[in-house]
C-alpha cells in the first residue's frame, strides 16, 4: 500500500521543478527552449500554491492558479510570437544574437 503524499512531497517536488527550470533558463541557448523552462517554473509555483492550498483546506490558492494559469497562456502566446518574429528577422534563435535589437 502507498503512503499519501505530504505537503512535504509535494514542495520538494515543486522545489526540483523550480530547479531545473532555473538550469534550463541559465544553460540553454535556445530561446524556445527558455520560454518552455520559464513555464516549468511557473508550473512550479502554481504546484506549490495548490499544495499549500490543500494542507490549509482552502480555496484561494487554486483560485490564484486559475487565473496565473490564464496569464501564462496569454504570456506564452505573446513570447512565441516574439520568438518567431526575431528568428525572421536573424535567423537564429540564439539569445546572443538579439543583445542588438535594432532592426
Amino acid at each position: 500500500m502507498i503512503p499519501e503524499p505530504t505537503l512535504n512531497h509535494y514542495l520538494l517536488l515543486s522545489a526540483v521543478l523550480f530547479s531545473i527550470g532555473t538550469v534550463g533558463v541559465f544553460l540553454r541557448r535556445n530561446l524556445i527552449t527558455i520560454l518552455l523552462s520559464i513555464e516549468v517554473m511557473l508550473n512550479a509555483v502554481n504546484l506549490t500554491f495548490v499544495a499549500v492550498d490543500r494542507y490549509l483546506n482552502a480555496v484561494n490558492g487554486q483560485i490564484i492558479v486559475f487565473f496565473v494559469m490564464t496569464v501564462a497562456a496569454a504570456e506564452a502566446a505573446v513570447g512565441l510570437a516574439i520568438v518567431i518574429a526575431l528568428f525572421r528577422h536573424k535567423d537564429t534563435l540564439n539569445p546572443d544574437a538579439f543583445t542588438n535589437l535594432k532592426w
